[in-house]
């Protein structure tokens, strides 16, 4: 599992648009990552529409979302088309980057053994580092919480740009 204050992994994906997503590109910015664990299950569209819906509130603090799973870029795409979503969803299929982050685990399912994304969200600030880590992530209310402690973290930080702005729960 990774930690508040440790670096967060650089990585480089593909997302539904097929185009590379590189970690690099957000540095100087806060971002927000949330790992869920399937593109079209209801309670990943429910955390992803919520980001989806607030996202103008996070780019306001200076904050990007990315929602990472391990499905490919084509049900992304039909995943983001189906339910309006605005966040950009990256494809670790692999699941390279879940392993860095920490977020997968092994389930039995069915009889079988597979490896599962827990659903989870990281906050890391502008210099790259993890300021919180949330692990096995209840979708309803989540993006308010973490817009909250986004909020905070940009009170403290230079340069920030404070908003009076609070997201409403669904």
């Amino acid at each position: 599992m990774l930690h508040a204050g440790k670096p967060a992994p650089g990585f480089s994906l593909p997302d539904s648009d097929m185009e590379y997503f590189d970690f690099e590109s957000v540095k100087g910015r806060h971002v927000v990552l949330f790992f869920y664990p399937r593109d079209g299950t209801p309670l990943c569209a429910m955390e992803a529409i919520d980001f989806s819906d607030h996202e103008d509130e996070f780019k306001r603090l200076g904050c990007e979302i990315i929602g990472i799973s391990r499905d490919d870029m084509l049900s992304h795409a039909e995943f983001r088309d189906r339910f309006g979503l605005s966040v950009r969803l990256l494809s670790d299929v692999d699941g390279e980057v879940c392993r860095k982050y920490g977020v997968c685990q092994m389930r039995e399912k069915d009889g079988h053994r597979k490896l599962c994304v827990i659903r989870s969200t990281f906050i890391i600030d502008r210099d790259g580092i993890v300021r919180h880590a949330f692990y096995d992530v209840a979708p309803k209310g989540h993006a308010a919480t973490v817009y909250q402690l986004v909020k905070e973290l940009n009170g403290s930080g230079k340069n920030s740009c404070k908003s009076k702005k609070t997201l409403s729960s669904h």
